[in-house]
């Protein structure tokens, strides 16, 4: 079993995110863990999953004008915030006007305030109704982890992250032994 986890990170903590849930799907696939600047849509071809997710930017995914913002935002006078490498590369909303119709099945996941979503918007609802556009069939539902008003990770949502992907890999393999059982 092999695992894409791709994201977008403007701050590391959706990064931080990603990385926990690579290292829960581990417990039983392979993982290669990649920013969506990097992602080929030919790794996808190999890929029994791919896990994918993003910031929450004005209640949804980000946009160029967004990214730029995010930037201006880190580099005022007192600001704490730090920009990852590549947070001015295209993002998840234009990579995922490139899919195509993959051949995967998908689990998407964003970081946003912790406050209703009604109020802050969530970026994996976008997300998974682009998938889902492109024929991506979505394991389960929307996963949002939760960041505060600093724009820090909130105490648990790593580990929460972990356990989410060991989750995903439980139901990975699930299904590939159901699979497996119909074609015998």
């Amino acid at each position: 079993m092999h695992a894409v986890v791709a994201y977008e990170s403007m701050y590391g903590n959706t990064r931080r995110v990603a990385e926990a849930i690579a290292a829960g799907l581990q417990s039983t696939c392979s993982v290669t863990l990649v920013p969506v600047s990097q992602l080929e849509r030919e790794s996808l071809d190999t890929a029994d999953l791919i896990v994918i997710g993003g910031p929450t930017h004005v209640r949804g995914m980000s946009r160029t004008s967004t990214r730029k913002a995010a930037e201006e935002a880190a580099h005022k006078p007192g600001s704490t915030l730090a920009v990852e490498a590549d947070a001015q590369a295209p993002g998840l909303r234009e990579w995922l006007t490139s899919l195509g119709r993959p051949n995967v099945q998908a689990a998407v996941f964003d970081t946003k305030i912790k406050m209703p979503a009604a109020f802050s918007g969530r970026a994996s609802r976008g997300i998974a109704k682009e998938l889902r556009r492109h024929g991506v069939t979505l394991l389960t539902k929307p996963e949002s982890f939760l960041v505060s008003k600093d724009n820090q990770l909130l105490p648990g949502e790593e580990d929460r992250a972990r356990i989410w992907g060991q989750q995903l890999a439980r139901t990975v393999a699930g299904a590939a032994h159901s699979s497996k059982s119909q074609e015998s």
